[in-house]
């Protein structure tokens, strides 16, 4: 496999919102001397932020097969990954037919770690986790040299965008999660396992690796995390999933998101996140963020002004 950093690596997603892995990922390959493709749905701020990093930005869709070709022609490493969507197994395949075409040598695939536990007779009720299965299934019948990265629960899905305003208004943690432990992961700690496979892949290709937060604990362990952080008390609030996914549609959040967070949570209740793996520092060299530092990093958005 090719070392050299003449060709650009792709990097999808690289405006997401969520969590900003792409983002961390093109910022992370450029600082190592890469040249960095990424690709963006739309131009906006965060399109024109990753070109003031340095790198290439394209606009494109995953689910469009022409656009495809002019995305990926060139590039020899790519990182794949796509926001929760009812057409995440079409971009899967429309993406693996073209990367399969233009000889790409590497990709790194971003799953989650739910499909650790799935297989041909035992899915879950979520839309999502069976389009990432099965998403897996088709990246491995193609043939192409994956890795593929499993996450658990990222932090800033449940502990940021569906929790902040609470913890602002009522220094309250109100999320429908249970009792059991969980290990959420911060975006940035995924984003640096991306770019070092992405570095050199060659080692990585055909492995799995499950990716952690430092420690599983309860909701209500993470709330005094949150006090710490913030100087202030803050509680963890449980409540039932349908109430809390009714408020969701209320505010506009795709039905198809919705779904896939109701089972997150019913699976989050049930102890299906009390996962633990150290894959994060056999990787990095560096342990996963803590929960206390990141709610220091992000204190900003859990304080009223």
């Amino acid at each position: 496999m090719t070392t050299s950093n003449d060709s650009p690596i792709l990097v999808t997603g690289a405006a997401g919102a969520v969590g900003g892995i792409g983002q961390s990922v093109t910022a992370m390959l450029l600082a190592k001397g890469h040249k960095v493709r990424a690709l963006v749905r739309r131009a906006d701020e965060r399109s024109r932020s990753l070109r003031r990093l340095g790198a290439e930005v394209v606009t494109g869709d995953l689910t469009d097969l022409e656009s495809m070709h002019r995305v990926i022609e060139g590039c020899q490493r790519v990182y794949f990954g796509m926001s929760i969507s009812p057409a995440y197994l079409e971009a899967t395949v429309n993406f693996a037919a073209v990367a399969r075409h233009h000889g790409v040598e590497a990709i790194v695939n971003i799953s989650q770690m739910t499909v650790s536990e799935m297989g041909i007779h035992d899915t879950t009720h979520s839309p999502q986790h069976k389009l990432h299965w099965l998403a897996e299934q088709v990246l491995e019948w193609s043939g192409l040299p994956v890795v593929t990265v499993r996450p658990t629960a990222f932090i800033e899905g449940f502990f940021l965008r569906l929790a902040a305003n609470a913890v602002r208004e009522s220094d309250e943690l109100v999320l429908p999660l249970g009792d059991a432990r969980t290990s959420p992961i911060a975006a940035f700690d995924v984003a640096r396992v991306v770019a070092t496979i992405l570095d050199d892949p060659a080692p990585h290709i055909g492995q799995i690796y499950n990716l952690t937060g430092p420690e599983s604990a309860d909701i209500d362990h993470y709330a005094r995390a949150f006090s710490e952080a913030l100087g202030r008390t803050i509680r963890y609030r449980n409540v039932p999933v349908a109430p809390w996914s009714e408020k969701l549609r209320e505010l506009g959040v795709p039905a198809h998101l919705i779904s896939h967070l109701a089972v997150m949570a019913e699976l989050h209740a049930q102890g299906r996140y009390d996962r633990m793996t150290d894959d994060v520092f056999k990787l990095t060299g560096q342990q996963p963020m803590n929960m206390t530092a990141w709610v220091k990093q992000h204190a900003a958005e859990f304080t009223r002004d």
